[in-house]
């Protein structure tokens, strides 16, 4: 059996009125809510650098980076 080595992935962590949601990358979350949701634009994001040390603080929400590790994947074959 050969196993792929552990990931570590980017999500990216979005609070909203005490609620949590996660996505994959700063797209996916925009696609999701609107500008007016969010309190700014996917470029304003895009621009602003999100990072583990630089999360955004804004009127509506709070937006962080993280990393989620997962576990090693069995290959068959």
């Amino acid at each position: 059996m050969d196993y792929k080595k552990k990931q570590e992935r980017t999500i990216v962590h979005f609070e909203i009125d005490d609620k949590h949601y996660y996505y994959g990358n700063l797209k996916a979350l925009s696609a999701h809510w609107q500008k007016d949701g969010i309190g700014v634009s996917y470029n304003y994001l895009r621009n602003y650098g999100i990072t583990h040390d630089k999360p955004f603080f804004g009127k509506h929400c709070i937006i962080r980076k993280g990393i989620i590790i997962t576990s090693p994947r069995l290959i068959i074959g």
